[in-house]
Formats: structure tokens, sequence, C-alpha cells
């Protein structure tokens, strides 16, 4: 049996027997068992742990209740539910037999009159459900299960229980409720309100696919489900099955509306539809249902009717006016099937976009796809981080730079040779109409101006102390810079300005953030820190906003500098991450099988993969934690796991990267209060004021001292896009006067780690073209060196007792047995879990390990949408339509 049988079966063994695992949804696991105190078969359904972690035990049990107390003859009642193990999970009745999927793979079309009695079983099921405030979510054939030829609607406690304990958080597990067939238009575009039209839309779906054969919507991708769902033409069963009464089809054709208010007032009148004969809704679906005029008569109205049409048609094309363009919306989901975790952009002409995905190697990259496409295409020389990211006007090659900061580089989208045109960049920057310039975020948070294909960088304006600006749009024919201000000791307080390039004149026009751009009638739309987009009325000529502005859109992702996930393309089209915050984490135990429990339900941290970081302390009993909170970065201690949080740094903006003194009395942070970033150390109680352990010139970007307390490791430099330099150094602060070398390869070495006996340095490099870990001897690093891990691998942690050494894998953490004397093996490679929605570290590990070796403290990252993002084709005119263009 699997261990998680094994451990299910230890945590319940008074009440169930686990007997075998009988299948895996969206969200749970699904086993036979027996109920021992009934002595009858049970299904034991244990919801996945990324699911669990982020619910929440007493949240999930709370509201599952509600679901306890549905009645009907057609719903699969609740027996039990509860934890185990760190498990949660719910009972129901074992049901021998098929489910409606299983017969409609065998049979594929029903008998129309016991389609519609299905149908209308579920719908009076579903009826009952709605009228106790409980919506299904997920109805498919796969929940409707056929006992003695009845339906019985299952799996209604997982998702209302999951929908309603973790609310808007449902999108952070990186799974989603509704399956794509079934999918209403609400759910396909990620809306995070969804109520019984739902339901009625998705056994709308369900008949039509017993009574035809297929979903009324097909692709051979998630993303042209969804597109079809969203803006497809509406379907007619009868078209396909003459036999099929008018009145069926015109209910179903009424249940599968794109607007929720346009389908049924409630499913329970979906149903009497479907048994009145006179039932009907909006035009015939069957043209043939016309009296046959005759042949002689039928061609003589053909050729009239051409005629007509074809005066009709010279006519209003001299008169008319230029017809509207329509707008459009579609969710595009990722094409390998992950989260979206930053906005696409979108291509000049409007036809695709770019955006970053990981690539083969598992770094990530940047991938291109059109709209008429399915799957993206790789944009060679990308592989690495990838910061900010522009596209030349006429669509051919794309900025961006690799790494914060790091080079500005310019990659063409059709393949070649990838060009650095700027040593330090925050950020792909905005490109000049004629493809000449690109103006962008220098290393010292001002502006400057570089040629395309590369030259003398030219400063454009100076950033004023503790502030940045960043250029966000440019309006040449005004000769107007827009751009960013934005103070870094509170990010949220963010104005847009606009700069005069001749003059250097600057102009505040609104408080916001980006994304910005100007509309072709003279509307300023922008972002806000709290996730909207605004749209305001602008006057060039004086540099003022001429009326309030209006809310365009809200609900979107934000991120740890409060910019929206959002961007705008030339022809007006925008593209946008719904959501709350990208930078959401939650903090998690994970256990070596991959069960999560949250640390502390209810509590998230903000952070990213750049400034936060987890270590336990010796013991395991406190975690200190790098994130973000009013404007700053801060190390926080927080006593596990349901104890006090404290504020533990109190100086500077950027406090990151805790470590433990052996004897868990100090903690070490890299602090960037001196100018750059050094090592600094302070009691973990608080008791005095933080000491600055160790300045090195050019600053550090992880430091830490030996167990021992006589040398620190640090590293300088950083990875820029797989081709730049970083090292591993060490020194004894106070008796050296210069550091010594430890690892210098002249790629990308980081992530140091001492093992426990301080006589093994682990540590990742991409020498090899990709990153993996190797081990060398501590101090005396150059006699040798040996590699660990395999198919690519990062982010490597000793346990405490040396035994093991883990490491992040392209798609599972790793734990590796080894030996550490009287020289270094490796004994045994184990993947534990996959690595998933659990946030990665750039240039430092990203989690810890328990003393016990046996979990681990990871933040899973929240708030990222499942399935897609959201484009809107030719949103300007949306805009200009409502507020009313320049005035």
């Amino acid at each position: 049996m699997s261990d998680a049988i094994d451990r299910l079966n230890s945590a319940l063994e008074d009440r169930y027997e686990i007997e075998r695992e009988l299948g895996e949804g969206g969200m749970a696991k699904v086993y036979l068992a027996r109920d021992l105190k009934h002595n009858r078969p049970v299904a034991l359904k244990v919801l996945k742990p990324e699911l669990s972690a982020v619910v929440g035990a007493d949240r999930f049990l709370a509201e599952i209740e509600t679901t306890a107390n549905l009645r009907h003859p057609h719903i699969l009642p609740l027996f039990d539910s509860g934890e185990a193990d760190g498990f949660l999970f719910f009972v129901m009745p074992y049901v021998e037999g098929e489910t409606l999927a299983d017969r409609l793979k065998r049979e594929s079309q029903l008998p129309v009159e016991e389609g519609v009695r299905i149908a209308t079983a579920v719908a009076n099921a579903l009826d009952h459900a709605h009228r106790s405030g409980v919506i299904h979510r997920d109805i498919k054939p796969g929940n409707i299960l056929m006992q003695d030829g009845e339906p019985v609607v299952s799996d209604f406690g997982i998702a209302i229980a999951v929908g309603a304990a973790g609310g808007s958080r449902l999108t952070e597990t990186g799974l989603s409720v509704g399956t794509p067939f079934y999918m209403s238009p609400e759910q396909a575009t990620g809306d995070q309100i969804v109520g019984p039209a739902s339901d009625t839309y998705a056994l709308g779906c369900v008949l039509y696919e017993m009574l035809v054969g297929e979903p009324p919507y097909l692709g051979n991708s998630a993303q042209a489900v969804l597109g079809k769902i969203i803006q497809g033409e509406p379907v007619s069963a009868t078209s396909f099955r003459k036999s099929i009464p008018l009145n069926v089809d015109s209910a179903i054709r009424k249940a599968l509306e794109k607007l929720p208010a346009d389908r049924f007032a409630s499913v329970g009148e979906f149903a009497k539809a479907l048994a009145d004969p006179a039932f009907r809704h909006g035009e015939p679906a069957d043209p043939t249902a016309m009296a046959d005029p005759g042949p002689w008569k039928r061609r003589t109205m053909v050729g009239w009717g051409l005629a007509a049409a074809f005066a009709l048609a010279f006519g209003w094309s001299a008169t008319r006016p230029e017809p509207p363009r329509q707008v459009g919306r579609f969710a595009i989901p990722a094409d390998d099937g992950t989260a979206f975790t930053r906005p696409a952009v979108i291509m000049p002409d409007g036809t695709g976009m770019v955006y970053v995905a990981p690539g083969p190697e598992g770094q990530s990259m940047l991938w291109s796809r059109k709209w008429s496409e399915t799957a993206g295409t790789p944009v060679r020389g990308t592989e690495g981080p990838v910061l900010g990211t522009s596209l030349s006007p006429d669509g051919l090659e794309v900025s961006f730079s690799a790494g914060g900061p790091g080079p500005l580089r310019v990659a063409p989208m059709l393949g070649g040779s990838v060009r650095t045109i700027a040593e330090e960049s925050w950020g792909g920057g905005v490109w000049t109409s004629d493809g000449s310039e690109i103006f962008f975020l220098d290393a010292t948070w001002g502006i400057s101006r570089v040629p395309a294909g590369g030259g003398s960088v030219t400063r454009v304006i100076s950033a004023p102390p503790d502030s940045l600006y960043g250029p966000l749009a440019l309006l040449e024919d005004e000769g107007l810079l827009l751009v960013r201000a934005l103070r870094l000791a509170q990010a949220s307080d963010s104005e847009i300005r606009a700069l005069r390039l001749e003059t250097g004149e600057m102009k505040t026009l609104v408080e916001g953030t980006q994304p910005v751009a100007v509309t072709p009638g003279g509307t300023l739309v922008f972002g806000t820190a709290d996730g909207a987009i605004m749209a305001a009325p602008l006057d060039l000529g004086e540099l003022r906003v001429t009326s309030a502005p209006a809310l365009m859109l809200e609900g979107l992702t934000t991120t740890v500098t409060f910019d929206v996930r959002a961007s705008f393309s030339r022809d007006g089209s925008l593209v946008y991450l719904p959501g709350t915050s990208s930078a959401q984490a939650t903090p998690v135990w994970v256990g070596r099988n991959g069960g999560m429990q949250p640390v502390d339900p209810g509590w998230d941290v903000v952070g990213n993969s750049t400034y936060s970081s987890v270590a336990l302390s010796p013991e395991g009993g406190r975690l200190a934690i790098s994130m973000f909170r009013d404007g700053v970065w801060d190390v926080w201690i927080k006593e596990l796991d349901s104890g006090p949080l404290s504020r533990f740094t109190f100086e500077g903006t950027f406090n990151r990267r805790p470590t433990w003194a052996p004897d868990g009395e100090t903690v070490y942070f890299l602090s960037g209060r001196g100018g750059n970033s050094d090592l600094w150390s302070r009691p973990a109680d608080g008791s005095r004021a933080a000491e600055l352990v160790y300045d090195h010139a050019v600053g550090t970007n992880e430091a830490f001292p030996t167990a021992d307390g006589s040398q620190v490791v640090f590293r300088v430099g950083s990875n820029t896009g797989g081709v730049s330099d970083s090292d591993i150094l060490s020194i004894r602060p106070g008796v050296d006067s210069e550091p010594t070398t430890l690892v210098d390869s002249d790629f990308v070495d980081w992530q140091p780690a001492i093992s426990p006996d301080g006589r093994w340095l682990a540590y990742a490099s991409n020498e090899s073209g990709r990153y993996e870990v190797y081990v060398r001897p501590f101090p005396d690093a150059q006699t040798s060196r040996q590699q660990v891990s395999v198919d690519g691998g990062t982010e490597p942690v000793w346990s405490r007792d040396g035994s093991e050494l883990f490491y992040r894998g392209p798609t599972h953490f790793v734990a590796a047995a080894v030996s550490t004397a009287p020289s270094f093996a490796v004994r045994g490679r184990t993947e534990l879990f996959p690595v998933g929605q659990l946030l990665a570290g750039a240039g430092h590990p990203q989690y810890d390990v328990h003393p016990d070796g046996e979990r681990f403290l990871m933040l899973l990252q929240g708030s990222v949408v499942p399935t897609a993002l959201v484009l809107v084709q030719n949103w300007f005119d949306e805009v200009e339509a409502r507020v009313g263009g320049r005035r």
C-alpha cells in the first residue's frame, strides 16, 4: 500500500479501514474504505494537500457542515468529515455502478426521454441545494453517479466547502473548481462570484452531451474550449438530432446563454421548461419547419432576395459610418497547465502575446503565442531571470532585463543573436515609435536612454533620494515621457507624472501606478495600488486630468511594489491577471510525502522570491522570516505554530535572509541600512541593537557565519540570465584583510550551505549550462568537487544531522542521502514531492528543514490564477465610450 493509505489507516484505525484508491479528481483523492462501526463500504475522499493548506482544517470542517444537512434522493449524502494526521477528509456512501461519464463513454448518446429524465432529476437536486444556499460549482457527467438507473449528484461537500472556506483564496492553490467543457462563461473568465446560474449552465451542457454525444463547445486545448465558451456562437441540439423536441432544444439554449441574467431564474425553471412542450426561447432552431414554397418560388425568392441584398449593400456602403470595433473578452490559460504569475505583453498588432513561463530546462524564459495558436514558442536566448518585457513597435524584437538590476537585453522574436545594450536595468523599458531608442529604469532608479542597437547610455533624469522614477509611456508627438514616481519607504504612495523631455519640467497628473497609457482620444488609463484600473480625460496642453478618474476594472492582481498585473497594447487591447496579490504567500509545513498544513491558519505574508526567506531556529520552535509590510522589508520572528509574530528589524528598508546561530541566541541577516547589503546580527530576544558583522565593499547577496563563528561565508554577484558571474567567498572578520575565494567558475555560483559538521560546502552553479548542486570540502574548497544533482538542482539545504542534502529539482524536491565521513559520498536520491506552487528562491534557498527531518517549512505562493489571463480586445474603445476622450 502507499504511504498515504498507511498513514490514513493508522490515523483512522478505530473508524475506517482503507482498502484501495478508487481515483483522483481535481481537488481530492477517493479511497474505498470500510466503515468499521457500521460494517459498510464507504467512499472516503481526501482533500489535496495544497488545497488543505490554503483552506485550513477548522474553516473547511465548519463549512462542510452546511452540506451535511442536504437531504434529497438525488444528492449523495455526507456521512462524516474530519482531520487525520494532517489530512482533511469526508465520507460518503460507496455507490456501486458507473458514473454518467462512464455510460456516455460507452453509449455516446442516450434516448431523448432518458436524457431529459436524468437532467430533470439532477435539476431538482440542484434546486434543493440552491434553496439551501449551496452551489455545486462542478456539475459534470463524472459527478453524476448512476445508482439503479437513478442519477445521484456527488461532490457537493467539497465544492461548497472549499469555495466558502477559501473564498477568493481558492485560486491560490493552483487548482480550479470547474471542468473546462462544463464551465460557465463567468467561471471561464475567473469570476470569483459564482451563483446558481453557473450550475444551470453546466447542467445544460450535460443534457446537450447526453443528447448529441459531445459537449456543446469542443477544442484541442483548454484555452480553445474556454474561448468558445466565452465567445462561441449559440448551439442547437436539434440541428444535430432532429428527434429532439423544440422545447428541449429551447431550454438548453436558454440554459447556455452567455450572461447569467439571460438564463433561467432558477434551475427549477429549467426543469419545468423541459416538461413544457410549448416552451420556446429565441428564434426557432430548425429553419426547415417553415412551409416549403416549391421549387419555382424558391428560385424566384432567392433571385429577388439577392437583388435586394445587393441594392441594400450598395446603398448602405455608400453612406454608413465606420462600424465600431467589437470589444471581445477571452480567457487565456497557460498552455503548459501552470499558473500565470505575471501578465503577458500583447504584440503591437494585437495578434498574440509574449509571456514568461518555464523553459525546457526549468528556467524562466520568454515565450510568444499567437491567438490563432494553442501553444507557445520559446524566444531563444532569454533563459534565466526575466524582469520586465517590452516589444519593439514592429513586434520583431523584445527587450528585458536579465535580473534586477541586470543587463538590458534585446532578443529577436524569430531567433538570432541576443544583444546587451546597457549594463544594468530594472525591466525592459519603453521603446520610441521608430524603434531607435529605449528609455529604461537604470541601476540608480533614475531614467536613462540608449540606442536599441547599442551605444552610449544617456541619463534623462536622476531619482531623488529614497525614491525611483520608472518610464511608463512615451508620447512623442507631445514630447512627453510619462513616469512613475515611487517612494521606496512606502511603495503604495505612487504618482504618475509627465516629464517634458526638452526642458526637464515634470508635473504630477494623478496618484497611481503602472500600467499606464493614453488612448487615441486622449484618455489617461492607469493602475492603482489596490488592483484597479482607472480612466480620466487628459488635457495634454495643461498637463492635467479634467475630471475625476472613473473606475473601469477592479479585482486585478498586484505586485509587492503595487504594480497592477496588466498591460496595454498599441492597438488598444488589455490583458490582465485577476486576483488579489501575487506577492501573497502562506507559510506551510510540508511533509516528505507532500502533505501540507498551514503554519498558523489564516496567517499570510507578503513577499517574493528575491527578498523573502525563512529560517527555523535550531530547536524548530521559532521562525525568522523576511516579509514586506508597511512599505518596507523587515525580519520578523514567529513563535511556532500559533504564537505571536514580532518585528525584529527596525532600520532601513531592505532587511532580509535571516539565519540563526547554532545556540539559537542570535539572528544574522542582510540589511541595506549601510548603503549596500551587509551582514548584521542581533540577539534573538531583541535585548540589544543590531551590530554590523561584515561589510563587503560592493555588498553581499548571501552571507552567514560558520557554526563556530570563526568565518563568514558570503556570495557576491548575481544571476543575470545565465552568463554573468557570482562567486562564493569566506573571511575571518577582524583577522583577514582580504576574503578567500571558495568557488569562482566564471559562472553563477551561489546558494552556499555548510554541512552541520562544518566540513562540506554545498552550492548551486550553472557551469554545465544548467543549474546543478555540487559539494566541495570546506574550507579547502579548491581541492575537489562532486556533483550531487542529476537532472538539475538548486537551493541545497542540509538536514540537521548531515545525513541528507535536500534540493529543488526541475519538477520535485529531492532528498539525497549522503555520508560526510571520512569523505563525502551520495548514497541515493529520492524524489519527495512536486515543487508545484511552492515559492522558489531567487539566489537563495526559500525553505528550511525541521530538526526532525520529516517536514519542511515553505511558502505556498498565493493568489495566482490557476487557469487563465483575461484578454480584452479593443478595450480602449470601451474606455473612450465611457469616459469621453480628450476634453
